[in-house]
């Protein structure tokens, strides 16, 4: 009888032991559904790339006029991304530089290329491979605001951060 109580309990607690797991699609591509992870109670987790309270949710690196070095107040950010860029090295990222309507279309498009490039230097000297970022300007091609004053020339004067595939 003991013998017998023995393998029960064995055969019981191996079941209880072993897990079953869904296939899952390819994990940490930006391709992902919102919700693509789970954490360590195997719930899951909204992607870090769609999380609202993430600092990756943000994507637009704002500049001052005829300027086009990253202010202090957006390198985290972009620090950040360059992080997630390097530890995803199937994502990619495009880098569009954009400027306000004022000034020559043909010197708006080299400011937004410098704009656009100069996020890429943050993210390639912290690490990220610069075959992971693609960097072009739209220059005054696609404005955020459509008025005529500082508010709108403001939100124009940009680079946004892309993921490949979104």
């Amino acid at each position: 009888m003991k013998k017998i109580l023995s393998v029960v309990l064995i055969v019981f607690l191996s079941a209880c032991a072993s897990k079953t797991t869904k296939p899952t699609g390819a994990e940490g591509s930006p391709e992902d559904a919102s919700l693509s992870a789970q954490d360590t109670t195997g719930s899951p987790t909204l992607n870090p790339l769609h999380d609202p309270n993430n600092i990756l949710s943000k994507r637009s690196v704002y500049f001052d006029f005829d300027k086009y070095s990253v202010k202090d107040q957006y390198k985290s950010m972009v620090l950040s991304h360059a992080r997630y860029l390097r530890e995803n090295s199937n994502a990619s990222v495009r880098l569009e530089g954009n400027a306000d309507e004022r000034g020559s279309r043909e010197y708006n498009l080299a400011l937004g290329q410098r704009r656009a490039d100069s996020v890429k230097k943050v993210m390639t000297l912290s690490g990220t491979k610069e075959s992971q970022i693609e960097s072009i300007s739209y220059g005054e091609e696609k404005p955020r605001a459509m008025g005529h004053n500082e508010a709108a020339w403001a939100e124009n004067r940009r680079a946004d951060i892309r993921y490949q595939g979104e």
